[in-house]
């Protein structure tokens, strides 16, 4: 990787890892642990090779990290690093079962959405000068609520290995759950305002609008989580009607986001023929789809709702699909990069 390309690496380059890590999960889930493992390994070297450049800039080009902090299309991309922490968790729990280690990434991942949160959002608060709303905000925003909801989701899954602070972890997760679902309902309100009110160009409909589909399946998700953990906490036993009403409209959202994105890539690509090509902000829509799968697929068993699983079943491949169609631009690109491409 070159020096220029290190300089200017995106905040939001961890939703490689967070991509392949819900792929994985899913295919895990489905019926394909060979492929499960193999992302899972995958994954893995994704996340410390990415942890390695980021540090590298941090070290060499702090002026340009600390530009990227009070960047408004910029800043929101630090939270894909608490995100792929816990998605990484959560593989690592579900495919190896390797609790202490899944532990220690919750640990990191809460330190991770602390220090990003209050930096990030302290830092666009303050700003003195700051772009106009058409200009400054997207979807990606919402990856504020991935990340906060990737914390509930890992820890409720590993709350029993906390024992005797089982309820104490639980009701941690679940004012994670609420928070992000709070934070989606402001973020989103603007989004769709900017949507529905301001002229939409072709390059402002980038990949990580899909994030508004993937924000709500993973609180989907997350909600899905807590309702099975609720025998380790008799408050979520008494929340359980409340439980399942919000994380059942989470899901309904998701789903109704999805042909309204489709379409929308359709008029950029098809009809206003924007160029189709790699980008890293492209993992940040093959998420939403991989999550899409995952969160379908609890939410069926918590609200018996077998008829359900038809979905996943349908949403794995096409998650599978849009993360090889990406793999493959990236490779290209680093092909590019090392001189093999013309």
């Amino acid at each position: 990787m070159s020096t220029g390309t290190v300089e200017t690496l995106h905040p939001a380059s961890f939703a490689l890892a967070m991509a392949t890590g819900i792929v994985s999960i899913a295919c895990q889930l489905l019926g394909q642990p060979l492929l499960a493992r193999t992302l899972l390994w995958a994954n893995v070297a994704f996340y410390l090779g990415l942890w390695a450049v980021t540090l590298v800039r941090v070290t060499r080009f702090p002026r340009h990290v600390l530009a990227d902090l009070s960047h408004h299309g910029r800043a929101v991309g630090f939270f894909t690093t608490v995100a792929a922490t816990c998605v990484l968790g959560s593989q690592v729990l579900l495919i190896v079962r390797w609790w202490n280690a899944a532990a220690a990434l919750w640990v990191f991942g809460i330190l991770l959405w602390a220090a990003v949160t209050y930096t990030v959002f302290t830092a666009l608060t303050v700003k003195p000068e700051k772009p106009p709303l058409a200009e400054g905000i997207n979807g990606g925003w919402l990856v504020a609520v991935v990340a906060a909801q990737s914390v509930c989701v890992l820890g409720a899954q590993l709350a029993d290995g906390f024992q005797p602070y089982t309820p104490h972890v639980l009701l941690f997760c679940l004012g994670m759950w609420l928070g992000g679902g709070m934070l989606y309902i402001w973020i989103i309100s603007l989004i769709f305002y900017r949507y529905t009110f301001f002229v939409m160009s072709p390059s402002d409909l980038a990949p990580p609008y899909w994030i508004n589909m993937g924000a709500v399946a993973i609180s989907t998700l997350a909600g899905a989580t807590l309702i099975e953990a609720r025998s380790h906490f008799a408050l979520l036993n008494e929340l359980l009607p409340f439980l399942k009403g919000f994380t059942l409209l989470f899901w309904a959202t998701a789903t109704w986001w999805i042909p309204m994105l489709v379409i929308l890539g359709v008029w950029r690509h098809v009809y206003r023929r924007f160029p189709l090509q790699y980008d890293p902000l492209y993992w940040g829509a093959v998420f939403p789809l991989g999550m899409y799968a995952v969160c379908t697929f609890r939410l069926a068993n918590v609200i018996d709702a077998p008829f359900l699983l038809m979905i996943p079943r349908v949403f794995l491949y096409v998650a599978l699909a849009a993360w090889s169609l990406a793999m493959f631009g990236l490779a290209r690109r680093g092909a590019a990069y090392l001189g093999w491409s013309r």
